[in-house]
């Protein structure tokens, strides 16, 4: 004890001045054959990502082909005019890249990670995938089956199950929103090489699309690289193609997908709201946050932490397709399971927080960690270079400026407690919610009737 008393221990390190951030700005460019280019240089990162956002939506796809658009994505890593599709792996994999593609609402996108001094060969191999993809029958006939396969999982799954639901309530019939994303198993099987080829054909050019490079770029010739790798891929041009408005039916509704002898009760509860080119979405995204984006929300604290309902429960908005002219719109919505017994009075306590938030406001408190954690976090969150591109990528396909997420820190930084407290107010009404839940109807439908929260229909699980 003596040789401690007597040892100098060094003073505790303060911190230091924080250094100021700004979402990284990217320079905006267009190829000779058309093709929008997004580049943005940060130093230091060794690995690229290429984002290439192609105008594909899946309310293109033709009727009775839900799901081509995903097997077309799918398909762009399985072989070119060059290499059959175990080449094109081997290539990729030669170069320590990775190479992935998914379709949305919005439309098709394919991802590119490579190491800096691999970027060249990377970049060939993406644009002879979009320039010249095989679309061989055996290997579409493969993506088909899998796709297959993946469906009786997805509908085994409660969330995912109970987010097609939502999706069938909320949207009508004949849009393409109301059906699930990556087509049912009627839809799916109908899809052959030829559907595939014609959607391409119809679809993919450079005209339309547009590619967002980010890295350390010291020392390359970029336009040079670009113009010899995604330059050459060439199309025809594009007729304008009308997009629909986003249409919803929010009346206050419950449907109950039965799954007897289920222990637990997925909620999903949700209505279409406000998208990001709408003034009141800061506002909207930090009364979200507040109501149930993190641990310490009010959702939590009263389902999670004093009632022991659930291991959590979510509160967010997800941005379905996004427009300037007001034809865009975000799913709203709260998420999470309860053990079954516990499904009514969950739901009860739920409705409670909700008419709360109504009546009594957040407060300062949860507005200021909310501030906190959504802004402060940004320069961890932004660390790597493909959370830059994937957020640069999602601006240009919701039609939004570039410096708009550097924006939107400034605009949730400057938001008041009374501001999110409305916006939250407004995006989660109480009576015009539509609540799925998938569970066990013959003992949750009685106790969700009693509540008064809507009407309350039984469907089966498929």
């Amino acid at each position: 004890m003596t040789e401690l008393a007597n040892m100098d221990f060094h003073p505790r390190p303060q911190a230091g001045e924080a250094r100021p951030w700004a979402f990284p700005a990217p320079e905006r460019g267009t190829l000779d054959n058309g093709l929008t280019l997004l580049r943005c240089h940060r130093p230091g990162q060794q690995v690229v990502a290429v984002e290439v956002l192609l105008d594909a939506p899946l309310d293109a796809e033709p009727a009775g082909l839900d799901g081509v658009a995903t097997i077309m994505a799918r398909a762009f890593s399985e072989g070119t005019d060059k290499h059959s599709a175990e080449e094109f792996a081997a290539e990729l994999e030669r170069c320590g890249a990775t190479l992935d593609s998914h379709a949305d609402h919005p439309g098709v996108r394919l991802s590119l990670e490579v190491p800096v001094s691999r970027l060249p060969k990377a970049l060939g191999l993406l644009a002879d995938a979009l320039r010249a993809p095989a679309f061989a029958d055996s290997e579409v006939e493969r993506l088909v089956r899998n796709r297959l396969d993946e469906i009786p999982h997805e509908l085994a799954n409660p969330s995912r199950r109970a987010a097609k639901e939502l999706s069938k309530e909320l949207f009508p019939a004949t849009a393409r929103m109301s059906r699930p994303r990556q087509g049912t198993e009627e839809t799916v099987a109908a899809i052959d090489s030829a559907a595939v080829r014609a959607f391409y054909e119809k679809h993919v050019r450079p005209v339309t699309a547009t590619a967002v490079v980010v890295g350390d770029l010291t020392g390359i010739e970029l336009d040079a690289l670009l113009g010899d790798t995604l330059g050459a891929w060439t199309g025809s041009p594009a007729e304008p193609r009308p997009v629909p408005p986003v249409t919803a039916d929010d009346t206050g509704r419950v449907v109950i997908v039965d799954r007897p002898g289920a222990v637990q009760t997925q909620l999903l509860i949700g209505r279409v709201g406000s998208d990001r080119h709408d003034r009141v979405w800061p506002a909207q995204v930090l009364g979200t946050y507040c109501l149930g984006g993190t641990l310490t929300s009010r959702l939590d604290r009263v389902l999670r932490e004093e009632k022991g309902y659930t291991y959590g429960v979510r509160a967010f908005g997800q941005v379905l397709r996004s427009a300037p002219d007001g034809t865009g719109a975000a799913m709203l919505a709260i998420s999470g399971s309860v053990d079954t017994p516990n499904t009514g009075p969950a739901l009860q306590d739920l409705w409670t927080v909700l008419r709360t938030l109504a009546e009594g406001g957040l407060t300062d408190a949860e507005r200021d960690v909310a501030v906190q954690n959504l802004v402060g976090v940004a320069p961890l969150k932004y660390e790597t270079a493909a959370a830059v591109a994937s957020t640069l990528a999602d601006q240009v396909e919701q039609h939004l400026p570039d410096d708009y997420q550097a924006t939107l820190y400034q605009q949730l930084a400057a938001t008041g407690t009374v501001e999110a407290t409305a916006a939250a107010v407004s995006a989660f009404p109480v009576d015009r919610l539509v609540t799925v839940l998938v569970g066990d109807a013959a003992q949750i439908k009685e106790p969700v009737e009693a509540l008064g929260i809507g009407e309350v229909t039984v469907v089966t699980a498929e």
